[in-house]
């Protein structure tokens, strides 16, 4: 009787970004049953965009809940950095009579569902993929932020480390760095970290800088170009590889320099022996880009520790359901 009851149990699993919050209902096998994906922004509370897809799967009775979470978690509760939402997994169990919720940070449940990706859903950018076991393991995603997160080995399993490492200050390596960072100042009056500069969100500011103070010339028709774009981040992307704009491909290069400098960083600080796990759709979209020069010597630029980051394994998860993969072993108790 008990194995049939927990059979037919079903769960809620949840990746909730700054952009898009995606859900899913499983099965104890984690078969997904129903699925969605929701606009954030369009909903005031968390509970609001929750009830919303609870309502749409016909109102589940569910044994558990997990969501990974685009913020801090502390003590089960979280303030979304880029939402206005404040978070409670007590509140949120009372709400939707749920025995067991859990807050994520959405990097540990990125990083969770990476280690199981399949090898088609991985593309190498050093040295093979991060190794399974026998190591820690950094993870880092350019999103709407820069997420950050380790999965630390403790002899048998990863244990998921949530950090805020990317709200760390932003420590220029060059000239024109050092110009970005004086701008940045000027523009957030004040203190600049690596989420200011090195998120998918901030491609389009780089490329302000480089016209508006670095000079860089640009064509009127990419200018009405920009100014028409629902989403400028990406018009800049799609000019700087088209090479219709060579102050876009600047923007690229120079993002993509800040980034690999700071999953140098986080590989350091974590002294991720297994390697480097890179996610979120950014990344994805630009892989070719992290490909090249700019993020490779920006890894690598770690001075005497630059024997410690040169042998790690360095990888893009293109699986964009990595985080509900990682909210679902999560729920179902899964180790890894």
């Amino acid at each position: 009787m008990a194995a049939n009851k927990q059979r037919g149990q079903q769960y809620i699993v949840g990746d909730v970004g700054g952009t898009r919050a995606r859900f899913r209902l499983i099965d104890a096998g984690g078969h997904t049953l129903r699925e969605q994906a929701l606009e954030s922004r369009a909903y005031p509370t968390f509970e609001g965009v929750l009830r919303a897809f609870w309502t749409a799967a016909g109102r589940p009775r569910v044994a558990a809940a997990s969501f990974g979470i685009a913020g801090p978690v502390i003590d089960q509760r979280c303030k979304t950095t880029n939402l206005p939402w404040h978070l409670d997994a007590r509140r949120i169990a009372r709400a939707f009579d749920i025995p067991r919720v859990t807050l994520l940070n959405d990097l540990v449940a990125a990083g969770l569902g990476a280690i199981g990706v399949p090898a088609r859903k991985i593309a190498v950018l050093r040295h093979g993929r991060p190794k399974p076991r026998g190591g820690n393991i950094a993870v880092i995603a350019a999103g709407t932020g820069l997420g950050e997160a380790l999965l630390v080995w403790d002899g048998e399993r990863h244990v998921p480390c949530a950090t805020e490492g990317s709200h760390v200050d932003f420590a220029p390596r060059s000239k024109l760095e050092i110009e970005l960072l004086e701008h940045m100042w000027k523009v957030h009056r004040g203190r600049v970290s690596y989420e200011r500069v090195g998120s998918g969100g901030t491609i389009g500011a780089l490329y302000d800088f480089l016209v508006r103070v670095k000079g860089m010339r640009e064509t009127r028709a990419v200018g009405a170009h920009l100014a028409e774009a629902p989403d400028r981040n990406a018009a800049v992307v799609e000019l700087g590889e088209s090479g219709k704009s060579p102050a876009a491909a600047k923007a690229l290069d120079l993002f993509a320099g800040i980034y690999g400098a700071e999953a140098g960083n986080l590989a350091l600080k974590g002294l991720a022996t297994s390697g480097v796990y890179i996610c979120g759709g950014v990344s994805a979209r630009l892989v070719s880009l992290l490909r090249g020069k700019a993020f490779t010597e920006a890894f690598l630029d770690k001075g005497r520790m630059r024997a410690i980051v040169e042998p790690l394994p360095v990888a893009v998860v293109l699986e964009p359901l990595a985080g509900l993969l990682g909210a679902t072993s999560d729920a179902l108790g899964r180790r890894i």
